[in-house]
């Protein structure tokens, strides 16, 4: 009988257990490592941290668990079979932050520019699939240069997949993306996929087509900064939440607003303690809000007031400035707020402003996140470009928004509330659950003056002095149907408040509607407006 014997290996493996140990710790050395030390010197040259280093500032020391450590491709041609470094280019594993468990995955720069290929593609899956099944927060710190090209069409399968789990996670567990290098081509989908966007000054970049194929195609020269960088995106396409200008702050934020989460969406966010009384008056409110409808005021002043210990995360900070969408907590409870800011364009409703709204509820809905109205606005932005650029549609987003909610939603009405406007932010006529208003309030169709024009126009036209005509009529509209109390005396407001009171209120009412249940009715999904 006879036998085969098989070649034998280029170096014997260790003898006993205790050499296969050390094999091992030296093989895990090797991957912890990375491809050199030049790598990581021109790593950091940029003004980079590597994909290890990002890993330990984002997770609880000594709480990361990585997966796949030691996974190679086996893709050959174009000199890839002389080069199968441990990781693939990509980190994946799990931790926690403040002893909760999120997951993550990294781009190793330093390996193929972190471009993703079959295995590299396979491990972020397996990652996406644990998060999901876990049902914790997934986190990506992203430095790649887009798909690996010797691999060809195995590497944008690869995408479809992230793209395919990124849509499956939707509303059902956070998902962050964290832009810490270039971006390019469809790699960008997935971060857009995702609930939230970190972006670095300088050394961050997103784009579909970069600066050459714009120049090809258009004749336009920019550079990728210009084209695609964090300033870009926070402020011009909204593509981006947060921008900071290093990495170990927009890190730090990331553990910030992770704190402000819950882990899925069948949790609540988590509750802290504070030392901010739930009954605390807010005296100063008499003062920030003036009474006349046409001056500016800071609406932050008003939120840093009545959240605890006046800490909030703004979301969107830089884009569609009229609106504020904040995270903060009210008794130590997350709550999501959404603001007019009367500082800029008086605090209108714009084609961004309701997109930028709209998703912000709908995030605040998935997660359980109870959602606060701030209301002064003197209606939508009127203008061709709005009306050519589809603010219809637009504002109806977040309408549908709004209505779709079932979270616990509360509203109040600090000063005017006007038109359409009025309606779209979460008015008690869309189903908001309580209604507050205080004694400036101005609730109407539009303002008297317009109102008066409107009603009043033969009368101030026949008048032998239209001027005191027309301020007599303002004044008789502004008396019958725009005084403090007409819609509280209707059932449209359920108080008219102090204030003062303001955050008493509004806390006591959350904690009533804490058990709040609601259900939609059955459906696949519905058909939002776009």
């Amino acid at each position: 009988m006879s036998m085969t014997i098989a070649p034998a290996p280029a170096e014997a493996a260790p003898a006993d257990i205790h050499g296969r140990v050390a094999e091992l710790h030296g093989i895990r050395a090797q991957a912890v490592a990375g491809p050199s030390e030049k790598a990581t010197a021109a790593q950091h040259a940029k003004g980079k941290l590597t994909a290890r280093e990002r890993i330990e500032l984002l997770v609880d020391p000594g709480s990361f668990q990585e997966v796949e450590q030691l996974r190679r491709h086996r893709a050959s041609g174009f000199g890839l079979e002389a080069k199968k470094p441990y990781t693939d280019g990509v980190i994946t594993g799990w931790g926690t932050v403040e002893g909760r468990t999120v997951f993550v995955y990294a781009h190793d720069f330093r390996i193929f520019g972190g471009a993703l290929g079959e295995a590299h593609a396979t491990k972020i899956h397996k990652i996406m699939d644990m998060a999901i099944a876990a049902g914790a927060p997934l986190v990506s710190l992203n430095d790649g240069a887009g798909a690996r090209i010797q691999e060809g069409v195995s590497a944008l399968a690869g995408y479809g997949g992230i793209f395919q789990r990124n849509t499956k996670a939707s509303g059902v567990i956070p998902q962050i993306s964290v832009m810490l290098g270039p971006c390019a081509g469809g790699a960008a989908y997935s971060p857009a996929l995702t609930d939230f966007v970190f972006m670095v000054r300088e050394t961050s970049q997103m784009f579909i087509t970069g600066p050459d194929v714009v120049k090809a195609v258009t004749g336009e020269e920019i550079t990728q900064n210009g084209l695609g960088g964090a300033d870009v995106h926070a402020e011009t396409s909204g593509v981006c939440h947060f921008a900071y200008d290093d990495e170990e702050t927009c890190i730090a934020e990331v553990r910030y607003l992770l704190s402000l989460l819950p882990q899925n969406n069948r949790e609540n966010p988590p509750q802290v303690p504070t030392g901010d009384p739930a009954d605390r008056r807010a005296e100063a409110l008499l003062d920030l809000v003036p009474l006349d409808g046409n001056r500016p005021y800071d609406m932050t002043k008003v939120i840093e007031e009545i959240v605890d210990d006046g800490e909030y995360l703004e979301v969107h900070e830089r884009w569609a400035r009229n609106i504020i969408c904040a995270l903060a907590r009210m008794d130590g409870h997350a709550v999501g707020i959404v603001a007019n800011q009367p500082q800029v364009l008086a605090g209108v409703l714009d084609i961004e402003a309701s997109e930028k709204a709209a998703r912000f509820v709908q995030m605040c809905d998935a997660f359980n996140i109870p959602i606060i109205t701030l209301l002064d606005v003197p209606g939508f932005l009127p203008g061709v470009d709005q009306e050519h650029g589809g603010i219809i549609r637009h504002g109806a987003k977040l309408l549908y928004a709004y209505c779709n909610a079932t979270v616990p939603r509360i509203s109040l009405i600090l000063r005017k509330a006007y038109g359409g406007a009025y309606i779209v932010m979460d008015s008690q006529s869309i189903g908001a659950d309580l209604t507050y208003a205080w004694p400036t309030n101005e609730i109407a169709v539009m303002g008297a003056e317009g109102a008066a024009n409107v009603i009043f126009r033969r009368q101030i036209a026949d008048a032998p002095d239209p001027e005191a005509m027309r301020a007599r009529m303002v004044q008789e509209y502004k008396t019958e149907l725009m005084h403090p109390y007409y819609a509280a005396e209707r059932g449209l407001v359920d108080d008219v408040i102090d204030p003062a009171d303001t955050r008493e209120t509004l806390i006591r009412s959350l904690a009533m509607l804490h058990t709040k249940h609601a259900e939609l009715p059955s459906r696949k999904h519905g058909n939002q407006p776009q």
